[in-house]
């Protein structure tokens, strides 16, 4: 059973992961190709893995796709973000054990790589369109510069969160 303290930080990470990601969805896109935004809410899930483990890393995603959907996203928002935040939640899961946490940038990289790719395979089959797949080395390179971005900022946040806990 959880302990009241964790509960509450899963909650309040929760909150700050759905903050975040509908702030984040009134951003108007950096480069005008489709799926090409920072993901900043994904800092918050690897947080959690480090500091909570990676089942309630897992619980806050769902909620946040969940919820954030229904604040800034639609039926098709919820199936790109599902498809997407899986690939990345698993592909991080296995990640995580390879690398020390002070490479957590590349862990960020193999996730945001593979959410691309989630969100890209649901792309090609809602349209029907096969030639999406161009789409891929931009993706890939877009990815590779978020995800170091965001997984930088889980180092800061982890680091942070483990120095307040440490004070109370």
């Amino acid at each position: 059973m959880r302990n009241t303290r964790s509960l509450a930080l899963m909650a309040m990470l929760t909150a700050v992961s759905l903050i975040v990601f509908v702030i984040e969805a009134q951003i108007p896109p950096i480069v005008p190709i489709p799926g090409v935004k920072l993901g900043i809410a994904n800092m918050i899930t690897l947080t959690a893995m480090l500091i909570l483990g990676r089942r309630e890393a897992g619980v806050i995603l769902l909620l946040r796709i969940v919820m954030g959907s229904f604040f800034a996203g639609g039926v098709s928002g919820l199936m790109f973000s599902i498809a997407g935040g899986t690939l990345a939640y698993l592909i991080m899961c296995l990640t995580l054990k390879l690398f020390p946490e002070k490479m957590l940038w590349v862990v960020s990289i193999f996730g945001a790589i593979a959410h691309n790719a989630g969100q890209l395979a649901v792309a090609i089959a809602i349209t029907k369109t096969s030639g999406l797949i161009v789409y891929v080395p931009v993706l890939a390179a877009s990815a590779i510069v978020t995800g170091a971005f965001t997984g930088l900022g889980a180092m800061y946040v982890s680091s942070a969160l483990r120095r307040l806990d440490k004070q109370y």
